[in-house]
């Protein structure tokens, strides 16, 4: 795999290519890699998907959290309680079962923290209306209770979990410098959410998804029982068409879990989200992530978030990965992961 990296303003991209320097967006190089370069491999030649996906060898620590409201989060944390913390934070309908891959791989060398997003696993889901300030809430309550004596972490964020964190960035500008050494925004995007998906094919007439139509898919709490049906329509709106029958079933697995009321109230306060503001105070490298193939947010979020994070000289990287669905930390572990050990050892 080559690397390239120019380090200046409005300039700082990166190409990650094994067949030539990739494409050309917006003036920025971008990666771009086959998924056959992508998957599994990370432990060693002879491990396989079950193994990337399994449920942690290591016993997690479940650290005590409860949010501004009296939520209660779930929180576990992984690995050494003195090596350099890195914090996750899983996507909307997902839990903290999602980031298996990140933990199996790094949590000996790091201490590894995970949480389920209000309302998901087995966190409570409150009393509040569900909403961006509810998410920067609940991340500052994490980072309170895991992130400590000084130390500083990376923070990672897909999706609603990338969400997240510029939701508290904005909402707590002073928590960054204390708690953030670098972030990660993976398949996540600030505004303009149902208007730019792609998950709703439409004539061509109509570009853009009217966001009635976008909050009333998104609010949907219908259940989604285990059938052919269902996995045809996960693997559509949330992974590429080259995805594995394992990624497939892995995300299946965590996404079916996920309760009604859960997936619709978050999926209709997400449906009108506006938190952009929030990126001014991502005063900390931050590299923005996405896949081509990525249907819920499509890369044109990721190159807008990338371009006011260069202006701001904050932006570590633009990755975009060629083939790659919206489960980008699924659908593409080792590159995935192969940033959040760099962007770690940055400090």
């Amino acid at each position: 795999m080559e690397v390239a990296v120019r380090k200046s303003h409005r300039t700082l991209w990166t190409l990650l290519g094994v067949a030539g320097l990739g494409a050309v967006v917006g003036g920025a190089v971008v990666a771009a890699r086959s998924r056959a370069a992508t998957s599994g491999g990370i432990f060693g030649s002879g491990d396989t998907e079950a193994e990337l996906f399994a449920t942690p060898r290591i016993e997690p620590e479940i650290v005590p959290v409860v949010s501004a409201d009296g939520s209660e989060l779930h929180v576990r944390a992984y690995g050494p309680p003195d090596a350099d913390p890195i914090v996750f934070s899983h996507g909307w309908t997902c839990s903290a079962d999602f980031w298996n891959p990140q933990v199996n791989a790094l949590a000996e060398k790091y201490r590894v923290i995970t949480y389920d997003q209000r309302g998901h696993g087995r966190s409570g889901i409150g009393n509040l209306p569900l909403s961006p300030d509810v998410l920067a809430d609940d991340l500052s309550a994490v980072l309170a209770a895991t992130v400590l004596g000084g130390r500083k972490a990376e923070i990672v964020g897909h999706s609603m979990g990338g969400m997240s964190i510029v939701a508290w960035a904005g909402k707590y500008p002073e928590e960054v410098d204390r708690y953030a050494a670098s972030v990660l925004l993976a398949s996540t995007g600030t505004d303009s959410l149902v208007a730019e998906t792609t998950v709703i094919p439409l004539p061509q007439r109509f570009p853009r998804v009217p966001v009635p139509v976008g909050r009333a898919v998104l609010g949907s709490a219908m259940p989604m029982p285990a059938s052919p049906v269902t996995t045809r329509a996960i693997k559509y709106v949330a992974l590429a068409p080259g995805a594995t029958p394992a990624e497939v079933a892995f995300c299946e697995r965590i996404v079916s879990e996920c309760q009604p009321r859960t997936r619709g109230g978050w999926g209709a306060a997400l449906s009108t989200l506006d938190i952009k503001d929030g990126l001014e105070n991502l005063t900390v490298p931050t590299t923005v992530l996405v896949g081509t193939a990525d249907r819920l947010t499509p890369p044109s979020h990721a190159r807008r978030v990338a371009q006011f994070l260069d202006d701001s000289e904050h932006l570590e990287r633009l990755i975009v990965l060629k083939g790659i669905g919206h489960m980008t930390s699924v659908e593409a572990v080792a590159d995935f992961n192969a940033e959040v050990e760099r962007l770690r050892s940055l400090n």
